[in-house]
């Protein structure tokens, strides 16, 4: 089984559920904060760690994260295939020994980035053409673990990618669409600007979005 973790109501899957859908994929979208069980690592084929507005660092105000910490913890220990977005990526540079800095290097909108050379012979990003471009909506930011291969960078945020065995963790959000752009930037005072850029170049994100899971679920089996 496919798990989505999910962290936020309004950090939902966008265009990663869809396409699950669309292609009849079985996955089944955990709301961890609403304190639904988590599943056992070692009986999953593939899991989706989503964002949230919280950080890594908030377990006080959050409790329910100090399960997620675990999950992941055991994801990476019973080497199951791991995508981790944003807040999901955070928590698994922070498992593997990474720093994960608050207010630093957040971006917003839609950025370039580039891939390292690592990156560029890695399975998860195989077929993105370079540079690439992919929503950004994060204040706080990670460094690659001491143990992790760094994937991708952009000028302003170093930490985008990295990899460690068979978990992935990217600071970026792939699985964005219109809807959730919108809801996220609505309160920003620069709501519009932000929708106008993703509406310009929604086909190309959703490319990019749509490689990244092909490739993620081509290393599942699915």
């Amino acid at each position: 089984m496919l798990y989505i973790i999910q962290n936020h109501p309004d950090v939902p899957a966008g265009i990663y559920g869809d396409l699950l859908k669309t292609a009849r994929i079985p996955f089944q979208t955990i709301c961890a904060d609403r304190g639904v069980p988590l599943p056992v690592a070692t009986s999953a084929t593939a899991v989706i760690v989503l964002g949230g507005y919280m950080g890594v660092h908030d377990v006080e105000q959050f409790p329910f994260l100090r399960g997620v910490k675990n999950f992941v913890r055991d994801c990476v220990s019973a080497n199951t295939l791991f995508f981790g977005i944003c807040l999901g990526g955070q928590l698994l540079a922070e498992v593997l020994g990474g720093e994960v800095k608050a207010r630093c290097c957040g971006e917003k909108g839609v950025c370039q980035l580039k891939l390292t050379p690592a990156g560029e012979e890695d399975p998860l990003f195989r077929g993105v053409k370079v540079p690439f471009s992919a929503f950004q909506w994060h204040n706080d930011s990670f460094s690659p673990p001491p143990t992790a291969q760094w994937l991708a960078s952009s000028a302003t945020c170093p930490g985008q990618a990295f990899r460690h065995g068979r978990a992935w963790g990217v600071q970026f959000h792939p699985e964005a669409d219109l809807a959730i752009v919108r809801n996220w930037t609505k309160e920003s005072g620069r709501s519009l600007e932000y929708q106008q850029d993703f509406s310009r170049r929604e086909i190309e994100l959703r490319s990019f979005g749509t490689r990244l899971l092909g490739n993620f679920l081509e290393m599942a089996g699915c």
